[in-house]
């Protein structure tokens, strides 16, 4: 993920408590039941089962779900292009 840092993107989907709905592979208290996990996401070829997974698609998903699937019950949380494309790095790396 160009201009992604995996690890902060780690301490960002804790911080914006992304696992009170996913449960996220190696994200502490990350074990959310509302959302669908998102372990081994690196290797989905779709985000909300309909939408292309392409770097560019997930940042913009990440900052504002309805944007990119209008009807997503997935809120924006208030993050920001820069935070979303860490977040997207860790997502990605997850085998």
């Amino acid at each position: 993920m160009a201009g992604g840092e995996a690890l902060r993107g780690k301490l960002l989907l804790a911080q914006y408590q992304c696992g009170a709905c996913h449960q996220i592979e190696g994200v502490a208290a990350a074990r959310g039941r509302n959302g669908p996990p998102l372990d081994s996401f690196g290797r989905r070829s779709y985000i909300a089962g309909s939408v292309p997974n392409t770097p560019e698609t997930l940042v913009r998903w990440i900052v504002d779900p309805a944007v990119v699937k209008p009807g997503t019950p997935m809120p924006a949380m208030g993050v920001s292009a820069d935070d979303a494309r860490h977040m997207a790095a860790y997502l990605y790396s997850l085998p």
